[in-house]
């Protein structure tokens, strides 16, 4: 009996210590550090500190929940840090880590692509960044729990996180975790989010001014304030009429327009089909099965028109390009398909015969040169020593976990107009990109007028448009009027 009791116990400090092994292995347990670094920015050198490493989320008795890691940069040479802007930037997924501003846009170092946004041949490259925001703000680059090197303590906490409400829940109690921790409660507050990024930033600003946090502003790239728009949901007609004009800007970047089309500038073109949404396509999509055969054939002529496909293709689609067939359609006779993250993008298919693209080109493009640039950036540059994968999109377990709230999917314009009316003093950038069929600009146009904002905040609220896609600061051009455009609205 005494030598079962043994075994038992041997059993129980082995489990235990496997159970304490996986725990280190999940968790970076990594203190904040600080590098001072350089870089060539407009012909003179520019110094700044950079610092990273993870800051705990504890519960009521102390117990760390989570670790959120952090890559923060501030500009050298700066006597008063208080006066200075500080900016926390995150993408969106939700799921993914804050990569591709970090190494795409805003921080001092940016992976090479070629200057169109295209995938450069391998090995892949870094270069001082020339459009980095460091020069007018400080940067905070956050890496939501379950993605990048930030993980929750244990598998059953990921619940805790792995929604919209714990996930702004957790991203704010990290921004008043760095704010008390170095020091930065008077500096102006600023938040750049991308894609469902935007849907937290709202979030956030009507959180934390909640909790005495006052933003200055946020920087809203493709948005998503409201996320049923742009999900093609069933039965629901919105999101066939507001991907329209991003259906027409991308067969006209591909050459499938007639020659009137093609020869007109692009935003002209775009007001253009945008009113023909409203006036024509929208009217006819209520309808329903009421739409007589004469008008059909009349819609189904004019938006094959407008988006480069064929008439009949249009007529049997009932009126309702989805897009995924869209970006399979456009360029079927070439094998070629186009992306959604960035339709300038072109795929190759090796089927002619499939209803969808075999993948999205504009993504699979910009995921490896980011993620061995990162890697490499942190690791040699910046000197971070561990095993730990760096999750660029969170894995397809942890993905599967996320629950919107009651089953709905968030809409944050109401949050928005909440924390603007409370805080009259923060001011909106919405940056659009023409050719992004995640969030299309038209859809963009309708959440902001969708928000019932006050007419008297209503200028607080500016847009700027690109010529790329969701990640338009591939684009080399894009990204220096980015730079150009978040100057303006933060300084």
């Amino acid at each position: 009996m005494g030598s079962d009791n043994a075994e038992k116990k041997e059993d129980r400090d082995r489990k235990e210590k496997a159970e304490e092994k996986e725990e280190k292995l999940r968790m970076l347990g990594l203190e904040p550090f600080e590098t001072d670094r350089s870089m060539k920015l407009d012909g003179r050198t520019l110094e700044y500190t950079a610092r990273l490493g993870v800051l705990p989320l504890k519960d009521d008795k102390g117990e760390t929940r989570a670790e959120v890691f952090f890559t923060a940069y501030e500009l050298g040479g700066v006597e008063d840090k208080s006066a200075r802007p500080l900016t926390f930037a995150f993408n969106g997924g939700p799921g993914s880590s804050s990569i591709w501003l970090h190494m795409g846009a805003l921080g001092p170092r940016r992976a090479v692509m070629e200057p169109e946004g295209w995938m450069p041949s391998p090995p892949y490259r870094m270069e001082d960044n020339p459009g980095t925001w460091l020069p007018f703000t400080d940067l905070v680059f956050i890496d939501p729990v379950g993605t990048g090197f930030s993980r929750a303590a244990k598998d059953e906490y990921y619940k805790d996180y792995l929604n919209f409400e714990g996930d702004v829940r957790s991203v704010g109690e990290f921004i008043l975790l760095y704010l008390s921790r170095y020091g930065r409660w008077s500096s102006p507050l600023y938040i750049a989010g991308e894609s469902y990024g935007t849907t937290r930033a709202a979030g956030l600003a009507l959180h934390l001014f909640g909790m005495g946090v006052g933003f200055s502003g946020l920087v809203l790239i493709s948005t998503a304030l409201d996320l049923r728009p742009i999900f093609f949901g069933e039965s629901d007609d919105l999101p066939f009429q507001l991907f329209v004009p991003t259906y027409t800007a991308t067969a006209r970047y591909h050459g499938r327009l007639g020659e009137d089309l093609q020869a007109r500038p692009l935003p002209e073109l775009l007001e253009e089909v945008e009113a023909w949404v409203m006036d024509r396509l929208t009217p006819a999509l209520m309808r329903g099965d009421g739409l007589d055969k004469t008008e059909t054939t009349e819609i189904a002529a004019e938006l094959a028109r407008y988006t480069g496909l064929d008439p009949e293709y249009v007529k049997g689609s009932r009126l309702r390009i989805h897009i995924s067939r869209f970006c399979r359609e456009l360029l079927r006779s070439e094998k070629r398909s186009v992306g959604r993250i960035d339709s300038r993008f072109r795929g190759i298919e090796a089927l002619g015969i499939t209803e969808f693209p075999e993948r999205d080109p504009s993504m699979t493009a910009i995921n490896p040169p980011y993620t061995s640039m990162f890697n490499q950036y942190v690791r040699a540059e910046l000197g971070l020593e561990t095993d730990m994968i760096y999750t660029t999109m969170m894995c397809d377990d942890l993905r599967k976990k996320w629950e919107w709230d009651k089953g709905k999917l968030p809409s944050t314009g109401d949050k928005l107009r909440s924390a603007m009316s409370a805080n009259p003093f923060m001011r909106v950038m919405v940056a659009q990109g023409y050719y992004d069929l995640a969030t299309p600009h038209m859809a963009t146009k309708y959440m902001v007028s969708h928000v019932n904002l006050d007419p008297e905040l209503r200028d607080k609220v500016s847009t700027v448009y690109y010529e790329a896609g969701h990640m338009f600061y591939l684009d080399s051009a894009s990204l220096m009027k980015l730079r150009d455009d978040a100057s303006s609205f933060i300084t």
